[in-house]
């Protein structure tokens, strides 16, 4: 086995581990879509292309795509407290800038007189 292709099969590894290590830290989050690492095939290529016998030279990381498939919606006793039901998300303004989100749990900052999320 080619030495590259072990690395990159290490490096393959350890990013899944860090995308699984996410899912799992933020699984009770409000809102929180779980990711997915997806890898692809590195080949050797020559002056003219990669042959039909190519030899795998091991793996790359190809994209780390979120779930965006409908969750639990759980009821609560907090009247501000609202779900998405199918795609979007929530838009909120984050000083001038736009800002998106599935969580919908709110509450209003008494200070500011504003809706916001808890």
């Amino acid at each position: 086995m080619d030495f590259n292709a072990a690395l990159s099969g290490i490096q393959a590894a350890s990013t899944q581990l860090g995308v699984i290590g996410n899912n799992v830290a933020n699984a009770s989050t409000v809102g929180f879509k779980n990711s997915r690492a997806e890898f692809s095939d590195v080949y050797a290529v020559s002056g003219v292309g990669v042959g039909s016998n190519a030899i795998g030279s091991g793996t790359q990381l190809a994209a780390v795509n979120q779930n965006f498939s409908q969750g639990t919606v759980s009821f609560t006793n907090n009247a501000l407290d609202i779900a998405v039901n199918g795609e979007g998300f929530f838009v909120l303004d984050n000083n001038g800038s736009r800002s998106y989100t599935r969580a919908g749990n709110f509450e209003v900052d008494r200070g500011m007189g504003i809706l916001r999320v808890r």
